[in-house]
């Protein structure tokens, strides 16, 4: 059972900047946020394991392949295929991505909660739907600014190899 704030008001009703009908907007992107990160997280995941999970297979493979006195190419082919599979996932990031993206999902839970429960600083605020509003655009912005920042320092550390 979800539980959804209605606002009762007046039509045309001020609320300070804007009119009530901007509260069930801050709702919706609370619920569209937890459901894009939450998402997100368990795709990374996925393919995070499923990248390393390939990894220790052709390494294990490796061994086996040259005690039953395969051709050298197998283990060279092997060994590359880790190397590109590591490639692959330096290059996308897949386990920072799922840590923050559930980090932030997580934190986005935090405050339906609070807001739901009407605790913490929604207890006393004047504006609760503004204060979540602002609160969930903060949680939004913080994990864009990380990812930015991963973005560009991996940037600046490919280029530093050429």
């Amino acid at each position: 059972m979800s539980w959804e704030p209605t606002v009762e008001a007046k039509p045309g009703e001020e609320t300070g900047e804007g009119t009530v009908a901007e509260f069930p907007t801050a709702w919706a992107r609370l619920e569209n946020q937890i459901t894009w990160y939450s998402g997100k997280s368990q795709s990374n995941q996925r393919w995070f394991k499923a990248l390393k999970a390939c990894q220790i297979v052709i390494a294990a493979a490796i061994p086996v392949a040259v005690a039953l006195d395969a051709d050298a190419a197998v283990g060279a082919v092997g060994g590359g295929l880790i190397v590109v599979l590591e490639g692959l996932q330096q290059m996308e990031q897949y386990q920072q991505n799922w840590i923050t993206y559930r980090a932030t999902s997580e934190r986005l839970k935090h405050e339906k909660f609070l807001f739901a429960a009407h605790v913490g600083p929604y207890a006393t605020a004047p504006r609760p739907e503004a204060l979540l509003a602002e609160r969930v655009e903060g949680l939004v912005s913080q994990e864009h600014d990380a990812w930015q920042e991963r973005i560009e320092g991996a940037a600046r550390g490919a280029g530093d190899e050429s």
